[in-house]
């Protein structure tokens, strides 16, 4: 019904226009009701997004173990690195090095990202941003800037689901190729081949997949909550949690929609340049690991 009342409005609006004879009206007119159903688009996915988000401390099956740390300070996960390896997948590197490794999930564009690359680019810092397809359909600009300024961007799958529940193959690649195609029309280049699962969600058979197609998965060691943005953790929080957690061969996951990421990066590299670290890539780590 509501689809109706729509089109019986503009019909109608249409037909007044064409009676006082401003036909250039039609074209503003469907400039505005491409820009209200894009909008409608836009803040259908953020609510998605976000709810999504809201229930990965109780369903997420990455887990880490801050309660006891392996040597050299690091969190156990709920499974070794070793363990990992053998399907290419990674969540921490070696500990004999103070070297940190920079991620960046994107769902969505909200404002804070330009910042954030800003920081990045002050400290000489190399991140990789997970994308998804919506992120790469709505700010191609942001994305263009990540490459040019030398940054990875990896593969947050095309509609952000959960993919442990996805045991076909065919199914699994398509929600892989639909992102990297939009990438790579947006950039004209090739997406790099890494992949991290949309809320740390994984199976082995998943594990294997995304190995089977050529990537490698990231998981992490240093997260906070930082992704609900109607409930931004102050800047004292997010620095005690960051530095306090941080350790040798940290993956760091952190979101480009949290406010405070955006205002405290610049700061929190400094902090963790003062401690005696320094920023790798994860094509590093991985060669590391070897």
């Amino acid at each position: 019904m509501k689809t109706i009342h729509v089109r019986q409005q503009i019909k109608g609006s249409i037909q007044k226009i064409k009676g006082m004879k401003y036909t250039k009206y039609i074209g503003i007119y469907a400039v505005f009701l491409l820009m209200f159903f894009m909008g409608r688009y836009t803040a259908s996915f953020v609510q998605e997004y976000t709810e999504t988000m809201n229930v990965v401390m109780q369903t997420e099956n990455w887990g880490l173990g801050f309660g006891g740390v392996a040597e050299g300070g690091q969190p156990t996960g709920n499974a070794t690195p070793e363990a990992l390896k053998q399907y290419d997948a990674y969540y921490v590197g070696k500990t004999d090095k103070k070297v940190i490794y920079l991620t960046f999930d994107c769902g969505y564009e909200n404002g804070n990202t330009s910042a954030i690359l800003d920081a990045l680019k002050k400290h000489n810092a190399l991140a990789t941003f997970f994308v998804v397809g919506h992120y790469v359909e709505s700010a191609p600009d942001m994305v263009k800037r990540m490459i040019e300024e030398g940054h990875t961007v990896g593969n947050h799958t095309y509609h952000h689901p959960d993919m442990s529940a996805i045991s076909n193959l065919a199914a699994f690649q398509k929600e892989m190729d639909d992102v990297a195609n939009a990438f790579k029309e947006v950039t004209g280049t090739d997406m790099s081949m890494y992949y991290r699962p949309p809320q740390g969600k994984y199976s082995t058979n998943n594990l294997q997949m995304a190995q089977q197609l050529g990537y490698a998965t990231f998981f992490w060691s240093l997260a906070y909550v930082d992704w609900n943005v109607d409930k931004q953790p102050s800047h004292e929080e997010a620095l005690s949690k960051l530095t306090g957690r941080v350790h040798p061969g940290a993956v760091v996951l952190l979101h480009n929609t949290s406010k405070t990421n955006g205002e405290i990066l610049d700061e929190l590299l400094t902090k963790w340049e003062e401690m005696g670290y320094a920023f790798g890539t994860l094509e590093e780590l991985k060669s590391a690991m070897q």
